[in-house]
């Protein structure tokens, strides 16, 4: 969290016109009405196309298995101060099997966890993107010795997703959801 105000805050039912009602019907009925679409749903051309692309990076048609792309994914938030993106992903994450103290250990530098080679590289990978949208050579041939070429261009899709993403909730001021609670230190609204 950014701000404390939202700039484009969650649509209510009462405020959303017929196209907008439509849009969140589908977000009801699949279980994902959350004040990322309900902000989102301002657009609804420009959700539409974004939800067909978040379906795959985010769904087993992705050949990265789940747990990997929260451990991309948290680490994605983590890096980029995203307090809504982090909040509704522990859920996520614990689903497809990242431990708690896994998630703890995505908050710090990579030497300080007990990780495997695997999920060594695709942390360096997400670490590289944010801060230089680049992986150099010698990470690049850590991670295509653990996963094959589809699977590294996806874990570069992930990370990129989310980057994204990131971008539209940190300026919008999307609230975090009522089921999920905001770590304290992605907290950057200030006193």
């Amino acid at each position: 969290m950014r701000t404390s105000t939202p700039r484009l805050p969650p649509m209510r039912d009462d405020e959303l016109d017929a196209e907008q009602a439509e849009i969140v019907g589908e977000f009801k009925r699949l279980g994902g009405d959350f004040a990322v679409s309900r902000a989102f749903v301002r657009h609804p051309v420009a959700l539409r196309a974004f939800r067909t692309w978040a379906t795959y990076v985010m769904s087993d048609k992705n050949p990265l298995p789940p747990r990997e792309r929260e451990i991309l994914a948290l680490r994605t938030a983590w890096r980029v101060k995203s307090g809504y993106e982090w909040s509704r992903h522990v859920l996520f994450a614990r689903r497809a099997g990242v431990r708690d103290e896994e998630m703890q250990a995505l908050k710090r530098p990579l030497a300080e966890g007990d990780w495997s080679a695997r999920d060594a590289a695709l942390i360096e990978a997400a670490d590289v993107l944010v801060k230089d949208f680049f992986v150099p050579d010698d990470i690049w041939k850590k991670l295509a010795a653990q996963l094959d070429e589809r699977q590294c261009m996806d874990a570069i899709f992930v990370v990129g997703h989310f980057v994204l993403l990131a971008m539209f909730l940190n300026t919008a001021g999307v609230p975090i959801d009522e089921d999920v609670t905001l770590d304290p230190e992605l907290d950057g609204r200030g006193g």
